[in-house]
């Protein structure tokens, strides 16, 4: 087996994952060969539907393609597909980053399977009890971090604070933020507010002041204000608070564009408008965040949107080519074992 190298990395596609597949992980995949020619690829899935869509990308002809007819639906259950679904072109794209033939993963598929089949092949990173859903979003001055997003609904202080932990990781290394401030998502600022085992995971965040540069609790309207670059929160919290903020987006979009087509008026007013608008329009446009990503396991997995497109599905490639390229896995395995043994004392 030939070694992994940096200078060529190496990503597994689930081909057979998303609404649009493979369409959509081909065409991806290739915008994202434009901005990274160091990227090769392997797609897994059926080959007949994979290889002529294949043949119309130039910059995709030094892939590999491995064949399986079998793939994770979207409805599919994670306990009832962990029993059989070994062979899928989901599970194999995971088998390939357990067993170093490439560096990481992406996949648009079944979130629940991926997570599930991710924690059974790549398992949780030492010092870690559960891997986290990280994702960004943005703000009104860039973009914030903000985990866990569903992988776990119930959560102690110990997960709450390796949350924190790689939370700031991903955020300084991946974001390139040099000192990522880090909040407790809570229903008040106020230390005597929250639930008991997220208070007391705030008090031992302070503690660890000179590992974590930990701003204390934020309450959900101040998530997007750019006050902080990594939000913590439970997956059952953090979940509904993203799922509330894209139904808020497309709750403005969707305004806008009625409000705009009302009358000839305000037709006008549009086209004086068109600027400032096309520029929010960029700025929410959730492709641009595109690209989930699993904490804490010894692998990179990085879950793309389903119903994404090609530009959408080639950022999330992107996110896993920022992981392996700032060697994501290394500097966050130095700054888990840092913050443990300092618990340990603490504990």
């Amino acid at each position: 087996m030939q070694e992994l190298s940096l200078n060529k990395i190496k990503i597994s596609l689930d081909a057979m994952g998303g609404d649009n597949a493979p369409r959509v992980v081909i065409e991806g995949a290739s915008e994202a060969k434009t901005r990274y020619p160091d990227i090769t690829y392997t797609f897994f899935g059926d080959r007949k539907k994979i290889l002529p869509i294949i043949k119309s990308y130039n910059n995709l002809i030094d892939c590999e393609c491995i064949h399986t007819l079998k793939f994770v639906k979207g409805n599919d259950k994670p306990s009832n597909i962990i029993r059989r679904g070994g062979n899928t072109s989901m599970a194999l794209a995971i088998k390939s980053v357990r067993d170093k033939e490439a560096h990481a993963l992406v996949s648009a598929g079944n979130t629940g399977a991926l997570m599930a089949f991710s924690k059974l092949f790549l398992k949780t990173m030492s010092g870690i009890s559960r891997p986290a859903i990280a994702a960004c979003f943005p703000t009104q001055t860039g973009e914030v971090c903000m985990l866990d997003l569903g992988a776990n609904l119930e959560c102690d202080k110990n997960n709450l604070i390796q949350f924190a932990i790689m939370g700031q990781a991903f955020a300084n290394i991946v974001m390139g933020i040099k000192k990522p401030r880090v909040s407790l998502l809570n229903v008040g600022e106020e230390e005597i507010k929250g639930l008991d085992h997220i208070k007391e995971a705030s008090d031992l965040l302070f503690q660890l002041k000179n590992i974590i540069n930990y701003n204390g609790f934020i309450e959900g309207d101040k998530i997007t204000d750019g006050s902080s670059d990594v939000v913590v929160a439970d997956g059952f919290t953090g979940n509904v608070a993203l799922k509330t903020a894209e139904g808020t987006a497309n709750f403005l979009t969707n305004t806008l564009k009625n409000s705009f087509n009302k009358s000839f008026m305000s037709k006008l007013g549009y086209i004086f408008a068109k600027k400032a608008l096309e520029s929010f329009r960029v700025h929410m446009d959730p492709r641009k965040y595109n690209g989930a990503v699993f904490l804490g396991l010894n692998g990179i997995a990085v879950k793309s949107h389903g119903g994404t497109d090609s530009y959408g599905f080639a950022n999330a490639i992107g996110v896993a080519y920022d992981m392996v390229k700032y060697e994501f896995l290394n500097e966050l395995m130095q700054k888990t074992l840092k913050s443990t043994k300092y618990l340990e004392k603490k504990l």
